[in-house]
C-alpha cells in the first residue's frame, strides 16, 4: 500500500531575521540572527511529510535562475521530489521578522501571483493516482484542481491547507474530502467559516487556533481535538507551524490514520516545531 504524499502549491525563499522588537516607521533595528531557507505552505508541508517518513512529491512553481536552483536543491536534498510547473524568473521571496522574546513572526511575501501554470496538466492525473494523499494550499488553483479531481476518481483522500480565503480556488472545495483552516481564515459575509466551507462539499472541516484546540465539524456535529499547550517561555519561533501541522496531517492520513487521530498527531508535531528556530528546525535537532 502506498503511503506517499503529494503536495501542490507555493514555494518561497524565506529571509528570516530575529529581532528584539519590530521596527517602527523609518526606524532601523539590528537583527541578532539571519536565516535563509525554503518556505511556503506546500513546500513546508512537503518537507514535514518527508521528514516524518512519507515518500513525498511537491508540485510547485520555482522557475529559473540561482534562487530557483537553491530552492530545488534544498527540497531534493531533504528527500522531496519536485515537479516545477511554473515559468517564473525566480521563486517568490518572503521577508520574515521573528520577535526573539515571543517567537511571533511578521511576514511580507510576493506569493505566486505572477506564476503562469503550464496549459497541459494531463500528466498530473497519473501523478495523483500513485499517491496515498493529496494536499493542496490553493496557490496554484489549476494544478490543484486537476490533482484533486484525479485523486477523487481513485478514492484518494484530498486535503486543503486553508491558510486564507482565495476566491480563485473556490471550485476546489467540491473536490476536497477534508479542509483544515488557519486561525485567521475568514469567509466573506459570515463569522462561521466552518459552516460556510462545509456547505461546499468537504466531509470534514477543521480550524486551528494557534496553541488552542482544533475545532472540527463533520456529519453536522462539532467536536474539538486537544493540542498540547507550549509554555510561552519555550516558544522559540512560530514561523511555519501551521505548514508543519498540515504536512504532519497529510503524513498521518497517508498512513491510514482516522480523521481525528490524524489531526491529533499532527498537532503534536506542530507543538514540537515552535520550540525550534524555523519551520523545520525540529527536524535538524
Amino acid at each position: 500500500m502506498s503511503r506517499s504524499v503529494l503536495c501542490c502549491g507555493l514555494t518561497t525563499l524565506d529571509i528570516t531575521q530575529v529581532v528584539e522588537r519590530l521596527p517602527a516607521a523609518n526606524e532601523k533595528v539590528l537583527a541578532g540572527e539571519l536565516r535563509l531557507a525554503v518556505g511556503g505552505p506546500a513546500a513546508n508541508a512537503a518537507l514535514t511529510a518527508a521528514a516524518l517518513g512519507s515518500p513525498t512529491t511537491l508540485v510547485t512553481a520555482l522557475g529559473t535562475g540561482p534562487l530557483a536552483a537553491l530552492a530545488h536543491t534544498a527540497l531534493t536534498e531533504a528527500g522531496v521530489r519536485v515537479l516545477d510547473l511554473g515559468t517564473l524568473d525566480s521563486p517568490p521571496v518572503s521577508t520574515v521578522l521573528v520577535t526573539e522574546a515571543t517567537g511571533e513572526r511578521a511576514v511580507v511575501s510576493t506569493n505566486a501571483a505572477t506564476a503562469r501554470e503550464l496549459a497541459d496538466l494531463t500528466g498530473l492525473a497519473q501523478l495523483a493516482d500513485g499517491a496515498a494523499c493529496v494536499l493542496v494550499d490553493g496557490h496554484l488553483p489549476e494544478a490543484s484542481l486537476a490533482l484533486c479531481r484525479a485523486a477523487r476518481e481513485h478514492a484518494i483522500p484530498t486535503l486543503l491547507d486553508g491558510g486564507s480565503y482565495k476566491p480563485q480556488s473556490l471550485e476546489l472545495f467540491a473536490h476536497l474530502d477534508q479542509v483544515l483552516l488557519s486561525e485567521d481564515f475568514a469567509w466573506p459575509g459570515t463569522t462561521d467559516a466552518l459552516a460556510a466551507v462545509a456547505t461546499l462539499g468537504p466531509q470534514l472541516v477543521a480550524q486551528s487556533a494557534g496553541g488552542g484546540p482544533i475545532t472540527v465539524r463533520r456529519g453536522g456535529g462539532t467536536t474539538t481535538v486537544p493540542v498540547t499547550a507550549v509554555p510561552p517561555e519555550e516558544i522559540v519561533d512560530t514561523l511555519g507551524a501551521g505548514d508543519v501541522l498540515h504536512g504532519a496531517w497529510a503524513h498521518a492520513v497517508a498512513g491510514g490514520a482516522g480523521a481525528l487521530e490524524a489531526l491529533r498527531t499532527a498537532a503534536e508535531v506542530a507543538s514540537t516545531s515552535v520550540r525550534h528556530p524555523g519551520a523545520l528546525g525540529w527536524v535538524r535537532r
